[in-house]
């Protein structure tokens, strides 16, 4: 890798966690269309590069909430049991069944402008409820995170940034929320990373993360979602939510675009 690439990559990943990390949603999930556009990762090898990218970069966040005690609630416990098998489903799916760019162009799409739409919406016209509910049944929270799982095994997400709304819009507090999806989104990320590695050895086939990209990003994404963390308390909300939603919604109606042509 050329080191203008690596540069490149640390600080598109040091940036994106900077603006993502204050709202608590993975810098995966707009990362990943610059690594297909910008740094051209053949596919299906930019999802595993994706996810190296959220190895590398969630342990800063993970250490915060740990020191505030935040990760030793039941809700950590249930998204991993169901995101881990999940993200090993999505891999070998992602490697045997969708391995055409067109395809996956679409599945972008799909999943960035439902997530850019609620954001805007949910800010600009918050949903007035009386006490929080009681939330999703365990099981009903294990069977969530299996799906998100096979979804973020594909997509290269981790999961915890499609269960964070989810499990917000069906009244559990975002201080419960957040925690546990950044550690499902760590977990389901080494499993899946490791599953790619291994269907490299026994598939042809661009499968393998790039690995220097990958920890270029990823330690960008280290420094930025510090001092994004740090930030957050200086940060109008409702400014940062507008903006991550207006540039999902961009994002995927320009791979719908390039996916339907």
């Amino acid at each position: 890798m050329e080191w203008e690439v690596g540069v490149a990559g640390l600080m598109v990943g040091l940036l994106t966690a900077v603006v993502t990390a204050p709202v608590g949603v993975s810098g995966a999930v707009f990362l990943l269309p610059v690594q297909l556009s910008v740094f051209a990762v053949p596919s299906p090898a930019v999802t595993p590069t994706n996810l190296l990218y959220n190895v590398v970069a969630g342990p800063g966040a993970l250490l915060r909430y740990r020191r505030d005690g935040a990760l030793t609630g039941p809700l950590v416990r249930l998204l991993v049991l169901g995101s881990l098998p999940g993200v090993v489903l999505g891999a070998i799916i992602r490697v045997f069944a969708l391995p055409g760019p067109r395809v996956f162009r679409l599945l972008i799409a799909a999943l960035m402008l439902p997530l850019g739409v609620w954001l805007i919406v949910r800010t600009l016209r918050p949903a007035h409820s009386a006490a929080p509910g009681p939330g999703p049944a365990p099981r009903t929270v294990v069977s969530m995170a299996l799906a998100v799982g096979v979804v973020g095994g594909v997509y290269g997400i981790g999961g915890g940034s499609i269960l964070g709304p989810v499990l917000v819009g069906r009244g559990v507090p975002v201080s419960t929320v957040a925690p546990a999806a950044l550690a499902s989104t760590f977990a389901t990320s080494v499993v899946g990373a490791c599953t790619y590695a291994l269907l490299s050895v026994t598939h042809s086939g661009t499968i393998a993360p790039d690995w220097p990209l990958g920890l270029a990003c990823g330690l960008g994404g280290l420094v930025g979602g510090y001092l994004g963390a740090r930030l957050q308390p200086r940060m109008p909300d409702t400014f940062l939510r507008v903006l991550l939603g207006s540039l999902a919604v961009g994002l995927g109606a320009l791979y719908a675009v390039e996916g339907l042509l």
